[in-house]
């Protein structure tokens, strides 16, 4: 492994760990749900990544980085979802025992499986943050000659499969100790937290600038 690419996995490694809207996503459907939830949350996460190299390699992206027209649309698009998802947290923590979602199986479970998956697809893709970032980043780590979009894609790849090892680590803890929350009490106290959480990510990225 030469030293582009040790340089690569250490940047890549602290931008995955690093928390923020994807993990406070995770967390959360886990929570209201189960591991399969979270696991598909991950899985659609990681899929944004490939969504956004394709940008990077095909030079899509350069659009968000020299028009802030653009920029500032996904930005404000990306702050509104996850005011939403926010503002559904908060909507559960709120409701009465009766009407909430429990944690057993029922007819809506494959819908619920799709849908996390596109949450986690869609909070990645619409995050401008990524794609700038993803723009700024990658072709550092192409060299003159090399392919371009298959290296663009083998390197999402790499960052693909660090994301899913943390993320999933972060479902099956959470989810280790998901019991303690079947309470009521514990359960509409974190879907309140998480809510809160999504919503102060959304306003913070409506007012950051590039």
């Amino acid at each position: 492994m030469n030293e582009q690419m040790i340089t690569f996995f250490i940047v890549a490694a602290l931008l995955t760990i690093s928390p923020g809207a994807d993990t406070m996503l995770v967390i959360r459907n886990v929570i209201s749900s189960n591991a399969s939830r979270g696991l598909l949350t991950t899985t659609g996460i990681c899929s944004g990544l490939f969504f956004h190299a394709a940008l990077s390699a095909l030079g899509v992206s350069v659009i968000l980085v020299k028009s802030a027209a653009a920029f500032y649309i996904l930005k404000t698009v990306g702050a509104i979802y996850l005011c939403w998802l926010g503002v559904q947290s908060l909507r559960k923590a709120f409701e009465k025992e009766g009407n909430s979602a429990s944690f057993k199986e029922n007819k809506n479970h494959s819908v619920k499986l799709k849908k996390s998956f596109l949450e986690g697809w869609l909070n990645n893709v619409l995050n401008p943050k990524t794609a700038v970032f993803y723009f700024a980043f990658l072709p550092q780590f192409i060299n003159p000659g090399d392919p371009v979009f298959i290296k663009s894609l083998g390197l999402a790849g790499i960052h693909c499969v660090m994301s899913f090892i943390w993320l999933s680590f972060i479902v099956f803890s959470v989810h280790s100790v998901r019991l303690l929350f079947i309470r009521p009490f514990f359960r509409r106290t974190l879907e309140g937290l998480s809510g809160g959480v999504l919503i102060s990510l959304g306003i913070k990225l409506a007012f950051e600038s590039r």
